[in-house]
C-alpha cells in the first residue's frame, strides 16, 4: 500500500493565517487526531493554542513548556497534538484512518531527515552581527561534489573525483583527518559573512562613498558561529567547534581542470586559512576566533564585475542530520535550481565520495527518499525512478511563494548585491 501523508499546512501557509484562523485550524487538527486515536476530544484552551502556535512555527517541544501545565488532560492533548505535527506519529495515525475496512500493513518507522532547531533558535542575541540574518551562502564551484567526508566524525584517507572536466582531490591532515559535512557548516558561515560584507560595500559604493574592500580576516565569536549554524550552545559544541577548525585548516582541495583531455591548470587550497583562538572563557571554552579567508573564497565573492560565484541555501540546511542528505541538497541546489535534475545512483555515489559500497549507498539513498515523504528535504522533492541501466534520483524543486521577503530565484549565481 502506498504511503499516505497527513497534509498539514506548511509553516509559511500557517504563518499567513490570521490569529483566529490559526486557532480554528489547530482546534480542527486536534479534534481529528483525538478522534483517530479513539480518545475523548479535549478543546484546546487559549494558553494551549498559544503554545501550539509557537510549536507549529518551530517544531521545538520546548515551546510547549509542558512542565508548566497543571491540567493533566490538557498536557496529554498537547503531547498528542505535538506528536502528530512533528510527523513522527503521523503515519500511524493515518493508517488507522484509512477507510479500507482493515488496518494498513505495518511499515517501518520513518526517521526525520532534519533535527529540531535548538530551543533558542528564534532569539537573536544582541551581539550577533547582521550576517546572522543574511541569506546562507555556499560556493557553487564545490557543489557538484562533496568537499568533505560523509561521516559524523573525522574522515580518513583521500577522496578523489574524476569528472568530465576536472579531477578533484580532497585530502585531510595526517593527525586530524578529513573535514566532515558538519565541519563544512563553518565554511558556509565564513562565505555568508563575506557575502554580506560585500553587499554592504556595494551599497556604500553606489552612494558615491569610498569604502574599503572587506578584509580577509573573519573575527567571529564561537557562539556566533554556533548560532548561525543553528546548534546548541552547550560545552560539547564548543569542543567540537575547535576540533572542526583543526580539520578544516588541514583539509586541502586540489583541482586539475581538463581541456580536450589534456591537463590545463591545477590549483590547491585549504578549506579555511589559518585560524587563531584569540580568547577563551573562564570555563576554558573557545571564545573569540580569527579565521583567514582563503583566496578561493575571497576571489570568488569579491569580484570587480560584482558577480559572486555563490548560491543561497535554505537555512534549514543546517538542520539536516544525515551527511548524504546534506550532499544531496547541495547537489540539488546547484544542478536542479528551480526546476529539476537527475542523477543515476552510480553517478551520485561517484560524486559523493562515500566510502560505502554501492549496495549500502543505494540503501542509504532509498531510506532518505522514503523518510523524506514525512520529513521533507528543504526545497526539493526526491523521487527514485527506474531506467534501463540503473535507478535514477530525480531532485525536483517544490513550488515556492514568490511574494515572500528575501525570495530569490534558484538555479543561477546570486545577483550582484544591491
Amino acid at each position: 500500500m502506498a504511503r499516505v501523508r497527513l497534509h498539514l499546512k506548511s509553516r509559511e501557509d500557517f504563518a499567513a493565517l490570521s490569529l483566529h484562523e490559526k486557532n480554528a485550524y489547530l482546534q480542527e487538527v486536534a479534534q481529528r487526531v483525538m478522534k483517530v486515536r479513539g480518545e475523548e476530544h479535549v478543546p484546546l484552551s487559549k494558553d494551549a493554542l498559544s503554545r501550539l502556535r509557537r510549536f507549529y512555527m518551530r517544531r521545538s517541544f520546548a515551546d510547549l513548556k509542558r512542565e508548566e501545565i497543571e491540567d493533566e488532560g490538557m498536557r496529554h492533548a498537547l503531547d498528542r497534538m505535538a506528536e502528530a505535527i512533528r510527523a513522527d506519529e503521523v503515519q500511524k495515525v493515518i493508517e488507522h484512518e484509512l477507510p479500507s475496512g482493515r488496518k494498513a500493513a505495518p511499515s517501518s518507522q520513518a526517521r526525520p531527515i532534519t533535527r529540531p532547531p535548538p530551543d533558542a533558535d528564534a532569539q537573536l542575541m544582541f551581539w550577533v552581527p547582521a550576517v546572522f540574518d543574511a541569506p546562507i551562502k555556499d560556493d557553487m564551484n564545490l557543489m557538484d561534489v562533496a568537499p568533505f567526508a560523509l561521516s559524523k566524525t573525522a574522515g580518513e584517507g583521500i577522496i578523489r573525483y574524476e569528472l568530465k572536466d576536472a579531477i578533484i582531490t580532497i585530502e585531510g591532515g595526517a593527525e586530524v583527518g578529513l573535514a566532515t559535512a558538519y565541519d563544512y557548516d563553518i565554511v558556509i558561515n565564513m562565505i555568508s559573512h563575506l557575502a554580506e560584507a560585500v553587499r554592504v560595500y556595494r551599497i556604500e559604493e553606489a552612494k558615491g562613498r569610498r569604502p574599503n574592500l572587506p578584509g580577509r580576516i573573519y573575527r567571529p565569536a564561537a557562539a556566533e558561529i554556533l548560532k548561525f549554524c543553528r546548534r546548541d550552545l552547550g560545552g560539547k559544541q564548543y569542543l567540537d567547534l575547535e576540533r572542526a577548525l583543526d580539520r578544516l585548516q588541514a583539509t586541502r582541495v586540489k583541482i586539475t581542470n581538463l581541456h580536450g583531455g589534456k591537463r590545463r591548470e591545477t590549483q590547491s587550497f585549504p578549506l579555511i586559512g589559518r585560524y587563531k583562538v584569540v580568547s577563551r572563557t573562564a570555563q576554558d571554552r573557545i571564545d573569540q576566533i580569527e579565521i583567514e579567508i582563503p583566496n578561493w573564497v575571497y576571489e570568488g565573492i569579491v569580484k570587480p564585475d560584482g558577480k559572486p560565484t555563490i548560491l543561497t541555501l535554505n537555512a534549514d540546511y543546517f538542520l539536516i542530520n544525515r551527511p548524504i542528505a546534506k550532499f544531496i541538497y547541495r547537489l540539488a541546489r546547484k544542478a536542479a535550481g528551480e526546476s529539476e535534475a537527475r542523477y543515476s545512483l552510480p553517478e551520485l555515489h561517484k560524486r559523493s565520495g562515500s566510502k560505502l559500497p554501492p549496495h549500502k549507498f543505494r540503501q542509504a539513498v532509498e531510506d532518505i527518499v522514503k523518510d523524506a515523504q514525512l520529513s521533507p528535504l528543504p526545497d526539493y522533492d526526491l523521487i527514485l525512478e527506474k531506467s534501463e541501466r540503473s535507478t535514477v534520483l530525480r531532485m525536483r524543486r517544490r513550488p515556492v511563494r514568490r511574494d515572500g521577503p528575501g525570495e530569490m530565484p534558484a538555479g543561477a549565481p546570486d545577483a550582484p548585491p544591491a
